[in-house]
């Protein structure tokens, strides 16, 4: 795959004023959409897949905005957690106010793609936030609606802790979380839960997908060993909008792609099944 010429590297205050670091690959021609790609639990916006598939989404014909969270804990050194502190802080709700803000960031001509649609797409744990996010908006006037909304392995709950793990989480305001990746020892602080026990609607992933009127696609491996392929199918049943879900035989949660992984690579044929998935998706949502 030949690489886009053009992007634009941008930071805007995210939630609590902490900085969204994130790039943007920039289609040629006339634009037809803007697609917002949120990373996972520990995920980065360099990691795996995403800049081969914002590569390839700006290749469609869409401005492919890859960010960090604020309160992803990561900068521009991805070898590291450079902001552990900011991790430990990290919620539903930060998150949802940052994919808020980007949006406003990008119809306001501070990020690339003014005047256009977008969608959202997540992974894993963005997979969650981009349903929670557009689902809280759905009925609110004042926010900008996605023209569609892709997942890619998503959890269909807000947090899969056992009741010991929310125990401790709760009493002693932290749970451990180590990152194989870097061997750091990361917190998950306890706002983290207390948020979801003190506003459980708004946490309620399934409802909020039932108030989602975009088009949802939901994409899930069926050899998925960190979130099942289970929770793709419930998600779908939970959906009241136009919705297509497909489980991808073999794939696992990263759909068969290393980290790193090159964006002029061939991709996996999990991958690939994912990437014509989404193309599909997209002609169809963001048609003139």
């Amino acid at each position: 795959m030949t690489l886009s010429l053009k992007r634009r590297t941008w930071s805007i205050p995210g939630s609590d004023g902490e900085p969204i670091l994130g790039e943007t690959h920039v289609p040629s021609g006339t634009p037809r959409g803007n697609v917002i790609i949120a990373h996972g639990f520990k995920g980065y916006k360099d990691y795996g897949m995403f800049p081969y598939l914002a590569e390839k989404i700006a290749r469609w014909g869409c401005f492919a905005h890859r960010f960090n969270f604020s309160h992803s804990g990561m900068t521009e050194e991805i070898d590291t957690f450079a902001r552990p502190d900011l991790f430990e802080k990290d919620t539903w709700n930060k998150q949802v106010e940052d994919l808020r803000l980007i949006v406003a960031a990008i119809q306001s001509g501070q990020v690339p793609g003014r005047g256009v649609p977008h969608v959202l797409l997540g992974h894993s744990r963005g997979g969650a936030a981009v349903l929670i996010a557009a689902g809280r908006d759905a009925d609110d006037p004042k926010q900008r609606q996605p023209a569609g909304v892709i997942t890619l392995a998503a959890p269909d709950t807000a947090h899969r802790f056992s009741q010991e793990e929310a125990d401790l989480l709760l009493k002693q305001g932290y749970l451990e979380s180590p990152s194989a990746r870097t061997g750091q020892t990361l917190r998950i602080g306890g706002a983290f839960l207390q948020e979801q026990l003190d506003d459980p609607a708004n946490h309620d992933v399934r409802g909020l997908t039932a108030k989602i009127r975009a088009p949802l696609l939901i994409l899930h491996g069926s050899d998925d060993d960190t979130v099942p392929e289970t929770c793709a199918r419930s998600l779908g049943e939970a959906a009241t909008a136009d919705v297509r879900v497909s489980i991808i035989p073999g794939a696992n949660h990263v759909f068969d792609t290393p980290n790193p992984f090159p964006e002029d690579a061939e991709p996996s044929e999990a991958l690939a099944i994912a990437e014509a998935e989404i193309e599909s998706f997209l002609q169809r949502v963001l048609s003139p």
